[in-house]
């Protein structure tokens, strides 16, 4: 089992609304799939998963004091958990 499937939480005002109803958001590897990233989460954090979702982050074309760049895209996953189970970041 390969741990490094979740790559970090995405700590964002949005993911952080989500947390309130036991959704957590991570950055994953392009790799991952569903059933690899709930082993994941009961390894690194020891809560089992209702149900994870994954969704695609678009890469973005960024413009700074006229150098032109981009943001890396990449694939998030919103991972859902009983009412009773919570996840802490430190």
């Amino acid at each position: 089992m390969d741990t490094r499937i979740i790559k970090n939480p995405r700590i964002t005002e949005k993911g952080s609304g989500a947390a309130e109803q036991n959704v957590y958001v991570f950055d994953i590897a392009d790799s991952a799939n569903k059933t690899e990233i709930k082993k994941a989460i009961l390894i690194l954090y020891k809560v089992k998963p209702i149900r994870v979702n994954i969704a695609k982050v678009p890469r973005k074309n960024i413009s700074m004091r006229g150098k032109v760049g981009f943001k890396s895209g990449g694939r998030k996953a919103f991972v859902y958990l009983k009412k009773e189970d919570k996840i802490e970041f430190v």
